[in-house]
């Protein structure tokens, strides 16, 4: 399994978890959570989270620094096409060029939906500047599917609301993206526990990425370490293959040559 790495943009990584870093109560326990995980792309808000536009507070890359972390600065908050590409703008400069981005646009404040008509706008903009765009979009497969076309570098539908914690609620659309994906498709959104995870990444998904199910747990730092576990189980078993399934099988699970009285 050593060699089964995850490549985005042209790096490769072991880890198929990617984590978030908001939300927690401190940095320390933003740091141990992210330790936790075993993850090597971490996302931050742009819009949120001091990574040097204030030098007068602390800066998360204090704790988590990119000489040890891949970061992926994310457009959390934005809700027009004009305002994602301005602030993935200002991370770049902020980060001395830096061109691996999440990028997601949102349709409202209550549900956090995807605006897809303007998620495709900023993607097209931001590909055509040379940044390597990683994309939060609805399980939808014709809009995957554009967002590929125009050059994004990973997929990432939902598997539910964001911070909803209800899980995968349509394996089939997820399918029916990974089938048709020449780029790493990620599980965004909607993961609540472990087992979560898991189905994810045993649907065919090439990783997850998750903040408010390892921050809203009642122990963050343990509930990251079950995401790393989940995370490679899953992986595990969707390259070993399920057994098909049935209703009922009348061949026994064990031999029945030699059994005793026959």
């Amino acid at each position: 399994m050593s060699n089964d790495s995850l490549t985005i943009a042209g790096k490769a990584y072991q880890s198929r978890l990617i984590v978030g870093t908001g939300k927690y109560k401190d940095f320390a326990e933003t740091q141990a959570a992210v330790e936790a995980s075993g993850a090597e792309i971490i996302t931050v808000a742009i819009r949120r989270m001091n990574i040097g536009q204030d030098p007068n507070q602390p800066s998360l890359l204090d704790i988590l620094p990119m000489s040890k972390y891949t970061l992926l600065p994310n457009t959390a908050g934005c809700y027009t096409a004009e305002e994602a590409v301005r602030t993935l703008r200002l991370a770049r400069e902020l980060l001395d060029g830096h061109k691996l981005v999440k990028l997601e646009v949102l349709g409202d404040p209550h549900t956090l939906f995807p605006n897809m008509p303007e998620t495709l706008k900023a993607a097209e903009t931001l590909v055509k500047e040379g940044f390597d765009v990683m994309v939060y979009c609805a399980d939808d497969p014709i809009q995957s599917r554009m967002l590929e076309d125009i050059g994004c570098c990973a997929i990432m539908p939902l598997a539910s609301l964001i911070g909803s914690g209800m899980g995968i609620l349509n394996p089939w659309n997820l399918r029916l993206i990974i089938d048709q994906a020449k780029v790493p498709v990620l599980v965004d959104a909607g993961v609540g526990t472990a087992s979560d995870a898991a189905i994810a990444l045993e649907l065919g998904c090439d990783g997850v990425l998750m903040n408010s199910a390892i921050a809203h747990a009642q122990n963050p730092v343990l509930m990251a370490g079950a995401m790393k576990k989940a995370v490679q189980a899953g992986r595990e078993a969707f390259l070993a293959g399920r057994m098909p399934k049935k209703l009922y099988s009348a061949i026994p699970s064990s031999p029945t040559d030699g059994l005793i009285g026959k």
